[in-house]
């Protein structure tokens, strides 16, 4: 047994069991991938994948413990080589970042140049995906740490510390009738009129819902997107009104479109940031870290891992 065919076991189940894009992810051939695959079983004695005539349909009840175990190894091998690294050569490594869009576009950007210039040699690589989907990346080692809302706090296996607190506005085109209101926008003004908003996997959504659900309201949700840019497309074209993280607005670029603070409806939303109770922290992520949020000091980050 070797490293390359427990990564195979993983790469499998990320490809959703699929020969060819496993094969693509290993730079190696369907042949190369199914020799190795039969070479594993035969060593183990036992049937790892589930098949359906040559289709890999699934993981056995035994490869559910293999697949389980090999993350662990792949993961411990990663912190093993980034400790090496540490000890010889601090500015050189790779930061993987998995995040949702929201903040990828609008709050990461000025971090991440800063950190490209005091650390030009490493490499840096960001993972989108839904706060689920990210969260489930870093306790699969795939990504050094998440930053997302709601869900990185909710899972029992990654650690989250609170970056910042945020609230929500409505995007509308210029000249909408929601402008011309004199008092503060109400969940009830806001029902009148189709809304566009996030899927309801992303971004603080179940705030949205429990307002409305407190008000014994039913908007009319008549599309939801994962991506706040999509949103506010489908907005300008007239579509609806947008409901979106206040962040996702800015006056330079949204020029066609104009802000309505709805801070005082919606309960505020905290992003964090999750990592692995075993993570390999690198004193450039450290430094990362405070960037993104000064209170996140490495003694606070190591107070809160003990």
């Amino acid at each position: 047994m070797n490293l390359k065919q427990l990564q195979l076991v993983c790469e499998m189940v990320k490809a959703d069991y699929n020969v060819s894009r496993t094969a693509d992810a290993m730079f190696t051939s369907q042949p190369g991938i199914s020799a190795m695959l039969k070479n594993l079983e035969e060593e183990l004695n036992i049937k790892i994948f589930i098949r359906h005539g040559k289709r890999i349909t699934g993981l056995s009840n035994a490869g559910e413990n293999i697949y389980h175990y090999a993350q662990e190894v792949l993961f411990n091998v990663k912190a093993i080589k980034e400790v090496g690294q540490e000890f010889s050569d601090k500015n050189r490594g790779t930061l993987d970042i998995a995040t949702t869009h929201s903040q990828a576009r609008y709050v990461l950007p000025a971090v991440i140049k800063k950190f490209a210039k005091r650390y030009p040699d490493v490499q840096l690589r960001i993972h989108q995906g839904s706060p689920v989907q990210i969260s489930e990346m870093v306790i699969h080692g795939e990504a050094d740490f998440a930053i997302a809302t709601e869900s990185v706090a909710q899972s029992s296996r990654l650690i989250a510390l609170p970056i910042y607190q945020w609230n929500r506005c409505v995007v509308v085109p210029k000249n909408h009738a929601l402008l011309k209101k004199r008092k503060k926008v109400t969940l009830e003004d806001i029902t009148e009129y189709p809304i566009i908003t996030y899927a309801f996997a992303f971004t603080g959504r179940s705030a949205i819902n429990h307002a409305f659900n407190e008000k014994g309201l039913h908007p009319n949700i008549i599309l939801t997107a994962m991506d706040a840019d999509v949103i506010k497309t489908y907005v300008e074209l007239g579509l609806g009104i947008g409901l979106l993280a206040n962040m996702a607005y800015d006056d330079k670029s949204d020029k066609n479109l104009r802000k309505i603070d709805v801070g005082h409806l919606f309960e505020e939303s905290t992003t964090y940031i999750g990592f692995r109770k075993d993570q390999i922290i690198r004193e450039y992520i450290y430094d990362f870290l405070f960037w993104l949020a000064p209170h996140l000091k490495k003694e606070n980050i190591i107070r809160a891992i003990s």
